[in-house]
């Protein structure tokens, strides 16, 4: 068999650099590969196995499905796809509604821009995003991303999209040194756009509620304004939740932390849908929105939206984060996760801010400087110091993620309370080994 770097193109690496193991299992917070070395996952991966690797219940869903049937069109009906619909529309509260599934995140959120406009009526409608922000690769997802991987031969505003900055309360592009006043200004950034564009409307605002690979947490303040100023001007919000949903920010969706009045009109899920085990995203629209396409031609489709395979294992996994209590798990694993993050931070000086602390997800940014804030380097750039960690952390079998100079931390709401003492406990020696200036 030729080896995979010599046969597959691996995404967000140059081809000659991709140099892996193979995996070849994998049970709860672990996985390990063909030599027979684990790796205490600290990371989901792809930030998608919420559920860890291999959850029984799920694998269990899929073989049955596999012997019923695998497969059929969107045309006919399958009963695990109606049955996801239900799971989810009671989920997110958006009883009455409808949900359109596709296969990953991207392709969810050009849905969700697609059906903003139609329900509109202004189908050229802009949409408003923000710098910082990743809602896919795929042509029109990265011209509705503001991240450095998605900059470069994409047009944003040929296709409608406006960037606003972020609200990162730790660099706050509106010179604020308040959190919560970074949030707010933030979102009346936002409100001054749409007002700016009364003549050529603004569709709809898509934004990520919490938490993102950019590393930003946007300030308790950012959400509820968002959704007060949208919902004054008649602009629809959607809520990518594709990373944080499914308990990783400590509720099912990370907007509800705010309440019902923070409730989004469209939500984009993938990653934990199936805790990883499938691919499968899908689109929510709340009543008010779905009910303007019901007599109108849907243009769109999918040979696999709603696979059944696929929605077998949604349905598996939801219940799962349902009957095992794993929502409540991440608040309280989140807590003692961001304790230890700030521990971390009065002892390394490296680390610049602690971000997160609503389930299990922390941002660790870090400088050369706290007083200046200087990153380690700039963005998206990565010290080599960083590389040494996450090879460090390998060779003594736990797998961290790093983007720039951000560290993840977004374990399997699975991992055990001593799993992830030893991790943070390794985290914290390499952290006093390497050198960082």
């Amino acid at each position: 068999m030729t080896p995979e770097r010599e046969s597959v193109l691996h995404s967000w690496c140059i081809q000659a650099d991709w140099n892996a193991p193979t995996i070849v299992g994998g049970a709860g917070a672990r996985f390990w590969d063909e030599a027979g070395r684990s790796y205490l996952d600290m990371s989901s991966l792809a930030e998608c196995m919420n559920l860890g690797h291999q959850h029984p219940r799920v694998v269990a869903a899929i073989r049955a499905q596999a012997e019923r049937l695998c497969f059929v069109t969107s045309a006919w009906g399958a009963a695990p796809r109606a049955e996801l619909a239900d799971e989810l529309l009671a989920r997110a509260g958006f009883a009455g509604g409808r949900v359109f599934f596709t296969l990953g995140g991207a392709d969810a959120n050009e849905h969700a821009v697609k059906f903003a406009r139609q329900a509109s009526g202004r189908p050229q409608g802009w949409v408003i995003t923000r710098d910082r922000s990743y809602h896919g690769a795929s042509y029109a997802a990265a011209a509705l991303s503001g991240d450095s991987r998605t900059q470069g031969g994409f047009d944003p505003v040929a296709l409608r999209v406006l960037h606003v900055p972020p609200p990162y309360a730790y660099r706050c592009p509106f010179g604020s040194e308040s959190a919560e006043e970074c949030g707010a200004l933030a979102a009346a950034h936002i409100a001054d756009t749409i007002d700016q564009h009364r003549r050529d409307p603004v569709a709809a605002v898509l934004m990520e509620p919490n938490a993102g690979t950019n590393g930003i947490v946007a300030p308790d303040s950012f959400w509820p304004a968002l959704r007060a100023v949208t919902r004054e001007r008649g602009v629809y919000l959607i809520a990518d939740e594709v990373m944080s949903g499914f308990g990783r920010c400590g509720e099912w969706f990370a907007w509800q932390r705010h309440g019902e009045a923070a409730r989004p009109d469209l939500m984009t899920l993938a990653k934990g849908l199936t805790g990883g085990h499938m691919p499968l995203a899908a689109v929510l629209l709340a009543p008010q929105v779905s009910a303007k396409l019901d007599h109108e031609m849907l243009y769109t489709g999918l040979t696999y939206c709603g696979h059944p395979l696929a929605c077998a294992a949604g349905v598996a996994a939801v219940r799962a984060y349902a009957e095992e209590s794993l929502i409540e798990r991440s608040r309280t694993l989140g807590a003692q996760l961001f304790a230890r993050a700030r521990e971390l931070q009065k002892k390394h000086p490296v680390i610049g801010d602690v971000r997160g602390g609503h389930g299990l997800f922390a941002v660790l940014e870090l400088v050369t400087d706290r007083a200046t804030r200087a990153p380690l380097a700039p963005w998206p750039q990565e010290h080599a110091s960083l590389r040494k960690l996450v090879q460090g952390a390998r060779a003594a079998g736990v797998s961290f993620a790093v983007r720039g100079n951000l560290l993840l931390l977004a374990p399997p709401l699975v991992i055990t309370e001593n799993e992830l003492s030893d991790a943070l406990a390794l985290l914290d020696r390499l952290l006093g080994e390497l050198e960082w200036t």
